[in-house]
């Protein structure tokens, strides 16, 4: 019998759970949550006690006890920055997570795989929170000292896209150049340098490609005209740049399925819009290569996204000069969840101590 993993990826719509027996899976839900179910709690942190019961009804339905559970992972959250890497989950880290200044649904990832845990009388862990922080010491100067630039993407995505990559070729992540970019409804470009990941564009707070409902980044001057135009709240104008941006803004939805079947049917709006979004990463790409001087073994295409081959396309054709591009579509987050407890679990690794 081997180990026994729950891994827990908890979204602002769904709740997504895995539970493998070493690689092997078991069981995939995706626990989907409407709008009037979410609009029923003030905050995220107030639906933490209703999703773990969701999560734990689902295991019942399917006859699996949680005693027999090795160890529990979940998405990490907005924490302060560290570096990349496995950590269990601490009392420090819950309080963080609780407390955390950006509010999102992935600061639950945590949490309940900490309750679940200690119902199962084993470990809880996280791995490769958004929050990892390895930029190079010139990535983070923005030219207004009051504004650095912070690192929030998709770090577990893109570390574990560029070690299946590695592993296939038969490179060693840590000592390979990679640029690769999740699209998903926001959208990162890294550059990693020997297994670190020296720059990149903050996804969620309003920098890089603009995405399906971000805005990333936006003429300074124009932006502050609009804040003081009084047209809009504060409130608002934060929600314009993490959650109502982008291909919302434009066309009234973050479904890049919908905009290219739009194209299809004639709406030259919508291909004026789909078109510049391309454009921003493939620029986003390009600078990721500047990062690397220019030494890139190849470009990694990953996130939702990537399924669409019109949007891969593009970028291979603007990008294709830097260096090889390989496309793994998809967020596969769960299955990299369960790859970081399968090498702590088996002691290959010690995880980190959040301090």
């Amino acid at each position: 019998m081997g180990y026994k993993i729950l891994a827990i990826n908890p979204g602002s719509t769904s709740t997504k759970v895995a539970l493998y027996d070493e690689e092997r899976p078991l069981l995939e839900l995706n626990l989907r949550h409407s709008t009037e179910e979410i609009s029923r709690f003030a905050g995220v942190n107030d639906q933490l006690d209703w999703r773990r019961g969701l999560i734990l009804s689902a295991l019942r339905e399917e006859a699996f006890d949680i005693r027999n559970l090795s160890a529990v992972i979940g998405r990490g959250g907005l924490i302060r920055p560290i570096p990349a890497g496995v950590y269990e989950v601490n009392s420090r880290m819950r309080y963080d997570l609780r407390n955390a200044q950006m509010k999102h649904a992935c600061n639950l990832g945590g949490l309940l795989a900490a309750q679940i845990a200690h119902m199962a009388g084993v470990k809880a862990y996280i791995a490769d929170p958004p929050v990892v922080d390895e930029m190079d010491d010139a990535a983070r100067i923005s030219g207004m000292p009051m504004c650095p630039r912070k690192p929030v993407f998709h770090a577990l995505n893109q570390k574990a896209t560029a070690r299946l990559h590695c592993e296939r070729m038969g490179w060693v992540y840590e000592e390979s150049n990679l640029i690769v970019a999740h699209m998903g409804g926001g959208i990162s470009v890294a550059a990693h340098k020997q297994g670190r990941i020296v720059d990149v564009n903050n996804a969620l707070d309003g920098d890089g490609p603009f995405a399906p409902d971000r805005a990333g980044s936006i003429p300074s001057s124009e932006l502050i005209k609009v804040c003081f135009s009084g047209q809009y709240t504060k409130e608002e104008l934060l929600k314009f740049i993490s959650s109502k941006g982008g291909l919302v803004a434009y066309l009234g939805t973050n479904s890049v399925i919908q905009v290219m079947e739009r194209i299809a049917q004639g709406d030259q709006r919508a291909k004026k819009v789909l078109e510049p979004m391309c454009y921003t990463i493939s620029k986003q790409i390009g600078a990721a290569a500047a990062g690397l001087s220019g030494k890139v073994q190849a470009i990694l295409l990953t996130g939702g996204i990537a399924y669409n081959e019109p949007v891969v396309e593009y970028i291979r054709e603007r990008c294709s000069f830097i260096a090889p591009i390989a496309v793994y579509p998809g967020e596969n987050e769960l299955e990299a969840l369960v790859t970081n407890a399968l090498v702590v679990l088996r002691g290959v690794i010690t995880p980190k101590v959040y301090k």
